[in-house]
């Protein structure tokens, strides 16, 4: 079975929200999930034994939240290149965080990414909750 590290910045909760719900998607199809909240990541080591790797954040005046940002920094150490990854984020107006990770991730780590960033306002909203259900059936089929 293969394992998925989740690792989420917020502000006010909704980008844990949908990092959970993409989880589900990946549990849906059988894949072992650990959800973390970027604070909880003290060094590249806490990075290793994953097959796939899933980093969100809220945007917040334009821009990615600090912790995701010093988070980048860690992971630029940890050796992914070549493991699958997505990026994911909320937003209320312009939503650029999750497409900025999700060029870390394709650029300077050089990771296998699914498909495109997932932009959520909230997972309420619009089919959010499929949305992310339906990223992390992606991941999970890129894992095979």
């Amino acid at each position: 079975m293969a394992r998925t590290l989740i690792v989420y910045a917020t502000r006010t909760g909704s980008t844990r929200k949908i990092g959970e719900i993409v989880a589900e998607g990946l549990r849906f199809s059988s894949q072992e999930v650990n959800v973390v909240n970027v604070k909880d990541i003290k060094s590249e080591s806490d990075l290793n034994g994953y097959d796939a790797y899933v980093f969100g954040s809220a945007t917040y005046h334009g821009d990615m939240m600090q912790g995701m940002k010093t988070f980048l920094f860690l992971a630029e150490k940890a050796e992914l290149e070549n493991k699958i990854g997505g990026s994911f984020g909320a937003f209320g107006w312009s939503g650029e965080a999750p497409e900025r990770i999700y060029d870390t991730m394709k650029n300077i780590f050089q990771m296998d990414m699914v498909g495109d960033a997932l932009r959520l306002k909230a997972t309420e909203l619009g089919g959010g909750i499929t949305m992310a259900q339906d990223y992390g059936r992606q991941l999970a089929e890129k894992l095979k």
